[in-house]
């Protein structure tokens, strides 16, 4: 059975017995000299140091006794009380560190900040020994900290075009378009992208920014007619019921549109036909182009979407935050369910061109301009309560690089637990550029 043993100093006291054939009396001693658990002591001024699992190797030379979940950034070992647990009585047990060799009793407070550290066990016998490396390891990286990297500078040259980025089976897809005509480029990872050429059988005055994509199948609608592409090449158009004013965005397993039925519809793009949801916005205040979409399971596990910010179709900004809601539960419209949050929190500035994402539980928010077309700045904005509220984040811990300008129209994209941002225009130029971003403790 295991014993925890606070091993005082003179461990050649605790040899439990010797056998002497004179005194009738007989006792055993232990060739076993092994470590079977170790920790740190709990300290309140360093909370979860108590909390680190230790995994102990038992190697044929020197065992080693590790963590393999990092202690919590910021932790200082300077000052650690270290418990230790034996699967037999131990003869020594002491501590081989830098700058000196502690011999244990049990309540010693050591400095575990310098490494190599080494435990040297003797058996009550004497005649077994046993050393383990002790290694404990520290986040060394802020766990609330984004981190951020530039994958590539410029996908193409510089120029005024307008651009979307979309997720096509296992690689990113960027459509440009300088006004008459759609370039493709393509990549895996973000960084290394390959030119596809043109874009074939698109109509003239094709906005790319109203391009969807539901993994597989890329959709584009306007006037009567969805435009359908699985490589963003090739495209095909179909005659449709009803005049689409945009596309919205792919949610809940549907494509979403917006369409003109005597008034705005939401409807759906399914079984090749457009099937209306009886969803009907107010015209003034639902957007038709440069909003943001994001999709997200609420905290009661329904599925949600946004429609955020965007121009009205008589070109007024909006400040609009429309909340589209499925629940099986609700009968009407299929348990779908429209309601705008603007309306009761008014405080929302009105951006266009902002990109949204749902990112460690929150919301994030990039980008964009006011009605006056002043940038909205390089500062992330969030949302802790589903987009009801919004506040900058702190931007010691989640702030874009320096060299990052302010833009809007940029495309931000999840996969992975990373943030992708992908060009942008800012008051001159159109960029091309990619950024990776990842909060440290998003995959801990």
């Amino acid at each position: 059975m295991k014993r925890l043993l606070y091993i005082l100093i003179g461990f050649s006291a605790l040899v439990l017995s010797s056998c002497d054939s004179n005194s009738g009396t007989t006792s055993t001693t232990s060739s076993v000299a092994k470590l079977s658990a170790f920790y740190f002591a709990a300290n309140d001024s360093m909370p979860g140091l108590a909390k680190a699992v230790f995994t102990i190797d038992e190697r044929l030379d020197t065992g080693l006794v590790w963590n393999q979940d990092s202690i919590l950034y910021g932790t200082s070992l300077e000052k650690v009380v270290p418990k230790f647990s034996f699967a037999a009585t131990p003869g020594a047990a002491y501590l081989r560190m830098p700058d000196t060799t502690v011999q244990l009793t049990g309540y010693d407070t050591l400095s575990f900040t310098k490494q190599p550290i080494y435990l040297t066990i003797r058996s009550s016998d004497g005649k077994t020994t046993k050393v383990y490396e002790i290694r404990p390891t520290v986040h060394q990286v802020d766990p609330d900290l984004y981190s951020w990297t530039k994958l590539t500078d410029a996908i193409y040259p510089e120029d005024d075009s307008e651009q979307r980025v979309l997720e096509l089976d296992d690689h990113f897809v960027m459509i440009a378009s300088n006004g008459w005509e759609e370039q493709v480029f393509t990549s895996d990872d973000g960084a290394s992208w390959i030119d596809w050429g043109e874009a074939q059988g698109l109509p003239y005055g094709t906005r790319v920014r109203q391009i969807i994509s539901d993994g597989s199948t890329l959709y584009f609608g306007q006037d009567n007619f969805l435009y359908t592409s699985t490589d963003g090449v090739t495209w095909s158009g179909q005659a449709v019921s009803y005049p689409i004013l945009t596309m919205l965005l792919y949610w809940n397993n549907e494509v979403w549109a917006l369409v003109d039925n005597n008034g705005y519809e939401l409807a759906l793009w399914k079984e090749d036909s457009l099937q209306l949801t009886d969803l009907r916005p107010d015209d003034g205040d639902f957007p038709i182009s440069d909003f943001a979409t994001v999709a997200f399971q609420s905290a009661s596990t329904r599925e949600r979407a946004m429609i955020i910010g965007g121009f009205a179709m008589n070109g007024r900004s909006l400040n609009s935050r429309w909340n589209l809601e499925y629940s099986k539960h609700t009968p009407e419209n299929n348990g779908y369910r429209l309601e705008e949050f603007s309306i009761d929190r008014p405080q929302f500035t009105t951006l266009t061109g902002i990109s949204v994402i749902s990112y460690n539980g929150q919301l994030l928010l990039f980008g964009g301009v006011d009605k006056d077309m002043k940038y909205f700045g390089r500062e992330i904005m969030i949302s802790d309560d589903e987009g009801l509220t919004w506040t900058q984040a702190d931007s010691t811990k989640n702030r874009l690089p320096e060299v990052y300008q302010a833009r809007q129209k940029q495309t931000a994209i999840v996969r992975d637990f990373d943030i992708y941002l992908f060009g942008g225009q800012d008051a001159s130029i159109t960029h091309s550029d990619v950024y990776k971003g990842r909060l440290n403790s998003i995959d801990w």
